[in-house]
C-alpha cells in the first residue's frame, strides 16, 4: 500500500510538480537575490563583464545543474531516494575508501545549512533598505531566522502545504520581473554564445573572484538530488525546464539593468530590486522573504533527513529524532536544529551584510559537488556504464568543480575560513564516529555458539540458579548465525549466570536500501535460543523494542514459542513472562597501546559518547525493561608484570 502511494507521488502530476517547486528548488531558485550583487558591488560596472558573467551563469545551470544533476545524477536514485548517503549505499561495497568522500559531502551540505538561511534571509530583507537606510535589517534577520528554528520541533506539514503555490509566485515574478526589463538592453543575449564565458575567464584579471560568485547560482542543485525521494524524477525533470527559464530571465532583466549602468559604481545596489518598478518593490520584497524562508526551510528539513541516515549508517552519535507530525518523512533532530541554529547566528553575527556573507557562501557545497562527482563515476562503473563516457564525465565535472573550487579558494581570507571550520568540524565528528567504531570491531571476538548449546539448554533447566528473567533479550552484532561474541557468553554464563526461559538474539542489519522491514527467525535451541534478525532501510526508525514485541506476538499467534511465564502461580494462570533486554556497553579500558592517531579518535569518541544517546534509547529499548553491562573490549593481560612472591 505504501509503495503504491510513493509510485503513485512520484508519477508526472500537477501536486508532484507544485511540491518540487515547494521543496527542491528553493536554494537555487533564492540564487537571484545575490549573485551579480556579489560579481558588482566593488567596482564599476564594465558592458563586457556584464556579457560575459551572464553567460557564465547560462552554462553554469546549463552544464552544472542541468547536465550533472536533473540529467545524470537523479539516475542514481536508492529505490526512489536520493542524496549522497543514499548515493553512497549504492556504491560503498566498490571501495571501502568511498566513506570518505561520502562523509566529506554530508559534512559540507550541513555547513552549507548554516548559511543558507544566513544569506537568503539577509539578501531579502536588506530590500527594505532601498527606501529606508536607516532601516534595522539585522534585528529583523535575527528575529525571522530564530522563529524559522523555533518552530521545528512543531512540525511544518501545515506550511509545507502552501510552500508550492508560494514558489510559483515567487519564480513566476522573477521571471515577469525579468522579462520585461531585458528590452531595455537586449544584446544581453549574446551572453547564450559561451565564446563571452570564456573570454571573461581568460582575459578579466580577477577571474577567480568571477568564478567563486559565479558558483552561486548552482549552489542549491544538490539539495535537487538529496530531496528527489519527496515528489520523484519526472516532476522534478519538467519543473526545471519552468524553474531554470524563469532563473535566465531573471539573470538577464538584471544583466540589462547594468549594462544600462555601465561606468557606475553601484556599491549597495541589489540589481535584483533595482529591475522592479518602485511601486512593487516592497511586495517583491515581501515574496523575497517568504521565499527565503521556504529555501530555509527546505535547507533544514534535508539536514535532519541528511543526519537521521548518519546515525542509521554509524557515521553519526545516535541522537534523538522525533517526528512532530504524521506526514511521512518530516523529522525533527533537536541538537541539529540548535547545532544550525547556532551556526546560523555565528555568521549573521561576524558578516552582518549579505555582501559579507557572499565571501563565505559557495566554498563547503564545492566541496559537496566534488564527492558527489566521485561517488557518481563508482555508480556508472556499477552500472556498467562504458568506460569512456565515464572517463569523459570525470574530465569535464572534476575539471569544472576544481575551476570553481581555485575561485572559491579566493574566498577563505574574506570569510570561507568560517565554513571550513564549520565544516572540518561536522567532519572530525563524522569520520571520528565511523573510526571509532572500526577500531571497536577490531577488539570483537566471537566464537561458535553450537558448542555452548548443551550447556544453555541446561542453564535454563537449572533450578538451583534464580532465574534471571522469564525471556532474556541480548543485541549481537554477529552476522554470522552460528556465531556469537564471546563478551554476551561471558555474560549468560560467567557475570552471575543468568538462567531464563528463553534465550533471543537480536541482531539488526542496516540495509543499502531506504526503506525495508524485513526479519528472519532462525530457532538455534528450539525453544530456547531464537535468534532474530531484522533487516531495515537505512532511513527506517529502528524502534527495536516494537519490532522485537510484534514478532514475539506472531510467533505467539503461530504457535511457535510459548511465552508462558515458569513460575507456578504464573503458569497456573497462563500469565506471559516478563523480557528483560541484556544491553552491552563496550569500553576500552585503556588505549595506551593504539598509535597516536587511534587514540586521538577513540580520545574524540568518549567526548561525543557523552553527548550522544545511550544504547538503550538509541535502539529504542524501554529502559524499565533493560540491564545495562559495561564490558571491557581490551583486558589488559598479565604478561609484562613482574611480582617476587615473598
Amino acid at each position: 500500500m505504501k509503495s503504491d502511494q510513493k509510485s503513485a507521488l512520484h508519477k508526472l502530476s500537477l501536486s508532484g510538480l507544485l511540491i518540487s517547486l515547494g521543496i527542491i528548488f528553493g536554494d537555487i531558485g533564492t540564487s537571484p537575490l545575490y549573485v551579480f550583487k556579489a560579481i558588482f558591488s566593488r567596482g564599476v560596472v564594465d558592458k563586457d563583464l556584464v556579457i560575459g558573467s551572464i553567460s557564465c551563469v547560462f552554462w553554469t545551470l546549463t552544464l552544472q545543474t542541468t547536465v550533472k544533476y536533473v540529467l545524470i545524477t537523479l539516475n542514481a536514485d536508492n529505490k526512489g531516494e536520493g542524496g549522497i548517503l543514499s548515493l553512497y549505499s549504492l556504491v560503498k561495497r566498490k571501495a571501502g575508501w568511498l566513506i570518505i568522500p561520502a562523509i566529506i559531502g554530508a559534512a559540507t551540505l550541513l555547513a552549507d545549512g548554516m548559511i543558507t538561511p544566513a544569506i537568503t534571509i539577509s539578501s531579502a530583507v536588506e530590500g527594505l533598505a532601498i527606501r529606508n537606510p536607516g532601516f534595522p535589517v539585522i534585528p529583523l534577520v535575527i528575529t525571522i531566522v530564530t522563529l524559522l528554528f523555533l518552530i521545528q520541533r512543531f512540525g511544518t506539514s501545515i506550511v509545507g502545504r502552501v510552500f508550492g503555490p508560494l514558489m510559483f509566485i515567487w519564480f513566476s515574478t522573477i521571471g515577469l520581473v525579468g522579462f520585461f526589463y531585458i528590452d531595455q538592453a537586449p544584446e544581453v543575449f549574446k551572453a547564450l554564445n559561451p565564446y563571452y564565458a570564456v573570454q571573461t575567464l581568460i582575459h578579466y584579471p580577477n577571474a577567480l573572484f568571477i568564478i567563486g560568485a559565479i558558483f552561486l547560482c548552482t549552489t542549491g542543485a544538490e539539495a535537487l538530488y538529496s530531496d528527489m525521494g519527496h515528489c520523484g524524477k519526472m516532476n522534478i525533470r519538467i519543473s526545471w525546464i519552468f524553474v531554470k527559464l524563469t532563473l535566465i530571465l531573471n539573470y538577464f532583466g538584471q544583466g540589462a539593468w547594468l549594462i544600462l549602468h555601465e561606468g557606475e559604481f553601484i556599491g549597495a545596489k541589489n540589481p535584483f530590486y533595482a529591475i522592479m518598478p518602485d511601486w512593487f518593490v516592497l511586495y517583491g520584497v515581501l515574496i523575497a522573504t517568504v521565499a527565503a524562508v521556504i529555501a530555509s526551510q527546505a535547507m533544514i528539513s534535508g539536514s535532519f533527513t541528511l543526519i537521521s541516515e548518519a546515525v542509521r549508517l554509524n557515521i553519526w552519535p545516535k541522537v534523538s529524532i522525533r517526528y512532530p507530525s504524521d506526514q511521512k518523512g518530516q523529522l525533527y533532530v533537536p541538537s541539529i536544529n540548535l547545532i544550525l541554529y547556532i551556526g546560523c547566528m555565528l555568521i549573521i553575527g561576524i558578516f552582518q551584510e549579505s555582501s559579507n556573507m557572499e565571501a563565505a557562501y559557495g566554498l563547503a557545497i564545492n566541496l559537496t559537488f566534488i564527492a558527489t562527482t566521485i561517488l557518481m563515476c563508482f555508480f556508472l562503473l556499477r552500472k556498467h556504464v562504458h568506460i569512456l563516457w565515464i572517463t569523459l564525465f570525470g574530465i569535464i565535472y572534476f575539471s569544472l568543480e576544481f575551476i570553481f573550487l581555485a575561485g572559491n579558494s579566493v574566498k577563505i581570507s574574506h570569510g570561507g575560513w568560517l565554513t571550513l571550520i564549520l565544516a572540518a568540524s561536522l567532519f572530525g565528528t563524522m569520520y571520528s564516529w565511523y573510526a571509532a567504531r572500526k577500531i571497536k570491531n577490531t577488539y570483537m571476538r566471537f566464537v561458535d555458539i553450537r558448542k555452548y548449546y548443551p550447556i544453555i539448554s541446561e542453564l535454563s533447566n537449572d533450578t538451583s540458579v534464580p532465574t534471571f528473567a522469564s525471556q532474556l533479550v541480548y543485541l549481537t552484532s554477529a552476522n554470522n548465525r552460528e556465531e556469537i561474541e564471546t563478551k554476551i557468553i561471558y555474560s549468560i554464563l560467567n557475570k552471575k549466570p543468568k538462567r531464563a526461559d528463553v534465550y533471543w538474539l537480536v541482531h539488526v542489519d542496516v540495509m543499502d536500501v531506504p526503506h525495508a522491514k524485513e526479519y528472519h527467525v532462525t530457532p538455534l535451541i528450539p525453544g530456547k535460543l531464537i535468534r532474530i534478525d531484522f533487516k531495515l532501510g537505512f532511513r527506517e526508525e529502528q524502534k527495536i523494542s516494537l519490532l522485537f514485541r510484534k514478532v514475539v506476538e506472531d510467533m505467539v499467534k503461530n504457535g511457535e514459542i510459548d511465552i508462558t511465564s515458569q513460575y507456578d502461580t504464573l503458569k497456573k494462570h497462563r500469565i506471559p513472562g516478563d523480557f528483560n533486554f541484556v544491553v552491552l556497553e563496550k569500553v576500552f579500558t585503556k588505549t595506551s597501546d593504539l598509535s597516536w592517531y587511534k587514540r586521538i579518535i577513540m580520545e574524540y569518541y568518549k567526548v561525543l559518547k557523552h553527548f550522544s544517546l545511550s544504547e538503550e534509547k538509541g535502539f529504542g529499548l524501554d529502559s524499565s525493561f533493560v540491564t545495562l553491562e559495561r564490558v571491557p573490549l581490551n583486558i589488559p593481560n598479565t604478561q609484562n608484570i613482574e611480582l617476587h612472591r615473598v
